[in-house]
């Protein structure tokens, strides 16, 4: 799949889009930029948080904190969903290094992390999102075969619990014939959105067979 020629681009609303996913939908984004990437991870939770989900972030510390800032700037009071478990956002290095063992993510204690994760979630009888960048650390680290496992692990959890899983990759990451490395990583999920522009207000997505 060539990322920057895909015909079949749909347009929608964001707040459509987001508010629309599906429960099993696992969701990719390559991105150009760290602003593009932002906007998009807002949107994704700030709509979680409107419908009144519990959304998990598994991101880099710097990130994380452009995620609040931005947030805290549209009004959403972060400490108050944080005490109230509506918002759980974690450091994705000190996560990965729950259930990563000789440079491979481990199955049993991957899923038992997620798992724990999830249950403390269904606590609060929502419904659940999460967003995961542990897959792009390894990514960028060079660590190729580990980053389709852990992918394949995600999809294999989500055959049992029931969220939508939202992840993203910079484009920087690729090296060599991007569309050909990025076919590892597409088949693994359901819908690829654009990378290239502001997500905040349209969302350009195309539908993508799990293989």
């Amino acid at each position: 799949m060539k990322l920057d020629t895909v015909e079949q681009w749909k347009q929608v609303k964001a707040d459509i889009f987001w508010a629309e996913v599906a429960p099993c939908d696992h969701i990719l984004q390559i991105y150009e930029t760290d602003a593009v990437f932002i906007d998009t991870l807002s949107g994704f939770v700030g709509n979680g948080i409107n419908t009144g989900d519990c959304c998990i972030v598994i991101a880099t510390r710097a990130h994380l904190w452009a995620l609040n800032r931005q947030l805290v700037n549209y009004g959403v009071r972060v400490d108050t969903l944080i005490e109230d478990r509506r918002y759980i956002p974690l450091d994705a290095e000190e996560t990965l290094a729950k259930f990563m063992v000789n440079g491979w993510p481990d199955e049993q204690l991957f899923m038992n992390m997620v798992s724990q994760l999830i249950e403390d979630c269904r606590k609060t009888n929502r419904r659940i999102r999460a967003f995961g960048e542990m897959v792009a650390i390894l990514w960028a680290q060079g660590h190729n075969g580990a980053t389709v496992q852990l992918e394949h692990l995600w999809n294999k959890f989500c055959e049992k619990e029931t969220f939508c899983l939202f992840c993203a990759y910079p484009k920087t990451g690729f090296t060599g014939d991007i569309n050909s490395s990025v076919n590892h990583i597409c088949d693994q999920h359901s819908k690829i959105i654009s990378g290239s522009e502001s997500q905040l207000t349209e969302i350009y997505y195309t539908d993508k067979a799990i293989a």
